[in-house]
């Protein structure tokens, strides 16, 4: 009984972790770690932005970004890889812009 009660406590926590991160072990002894997404080598303490927006140290990224949930039924959002940005625009017209009334992440 005591499992059954842990399992639904862990099952009604899991919506309220970030899954916009993920974190990865340093060890003491590594002056350098590897970007999976880029395979590009970074010097322990630095930061950057990889090729699909995510912000990383070496102990873990989160993304760049936030991701619209509340907007205008007739707009639309659209992902922006360059700029790294959703942009919510009237549906068949992207020169109009929306308002964005709720987002998740950043």
């Amino acid at each position: 009984m005591r499992y059954l009660a842990l399992a639904v406590l862990l099952c009604a926590l899991l919506p309220l972790t970030n899954a916009q991160c993920f974190v990865k072990t340093v060890k003491p002894s590594m002056s350098h770690c590897k970007d999976d997404v880029d395979d590009t080598w970074h010097a322990v303490g630095s930061n950057w932005r990889n090729s699909k927006c995510w912000d990383c140290t070496c102990e873990g990224c989160c993304a760049g970004y936030s991701t619209p949930t509340s907007f205008p039924k007739d707009c639309e959002s659209v992902f922006d890889p360059v700029a790294c940005e959703y942009k919510v625009h009237k549906k068949g017209d992207p020169t109009v812009l929306c308002p964005i009334f709720g987002a998740v992440a950043k």
